[in-house]
């Protein structure tokens, strides 16, 4: 008998049960108010070393969001939705191409401190080519494998002084991920992973996230 590959360490399994977790998600979308920008990222897995991850940047240390941990993505322009920004800013960013078909799903909408509705949109790439990351907006690029992810001691929750508790994704011994990254991230596992229902709206946000 065949044993079914694990999808934390087989792309292909992993984009089918992507496409089955996320088909029956109701992902839930911020209401259209004044002010609200929004903007579209990629949780873009790839085959990294022989296993699936997926992919996080360094943002560059100059204007919005400078040095911070993120997903390759950006605000939506006239007439984009969330999907058609989210893809070209992948491309924009670090290099790399996608079409409306490598779209797995998305999850929820985030609504963070700075004032933009995030939209997370799940892709899978079996070969996306060689990274080109722009200077301008992107730092450094790095691969968070699916396992890693799934781990139990990734998530840590450190109390705050008003009784919540701030998510702190650690990916690496030096890659701390707050929200709203983190939250998309988190989300990711829980949902798309693990197979649980999570959601993340209420995520506490560090002040310095605001800018």
């Amino acid at each position: 008998m065949t044993v079914p590959l694990d999808p934390l360490d087989d792309l292909t399994a992993f984009r089918g049960v992507a496409a089955e977790r996320l088909g029956s998600f109701e992902h839930e979308t911020v209401p259209d108010k004044p002010g609200l920008r929004r903007a579209g990222v990629v949780l873009c897995a790839v085959e990294h070393d022989g296993v699936p991850a997926v992919i996080v940047i360094r943002r560059a240390y100059r204007g919005r969001n400078a040095g911070q941990w993120g997903l390759p993505g950006g605000r939506l322009e006239d007439g984009e939705t969330a999907e058609e920004a989210a893809l070209r800013e992948l491309h924009e960013e670090i290099g790399v191409r996608a079409g409306p078909g490598d779209i797995v799903g998305r999850l929820d909408d985030f609504p963070a401190t700075s004032g933009f509705s995030i939209t997370p949109v799940v892709v899978v790439l079996d070969d996306p080519g060689p990274l080109a990351p722009s200077p301008d907006e992107v730092h450094s690029v790095h691969h968070a494998s699916l396992r890693k992810l799934a781990a139990d001691d990734t998530p840590r929750w450190v109390p705050q002084p008003d009784g919540g508790r701030l998510l702190q994704m650690w990916l690496a011994p030096q890659w701390r991920v707050h929200a709203p990254t983190g939250a998309l991230l988190w989300q990711f596992r829980e949902v798309v992973l693990l197979g649980r229902h999570a959601r993340v709206a209420d995520f506490v946000q560090p002040d310095w996230t605001r800018e």
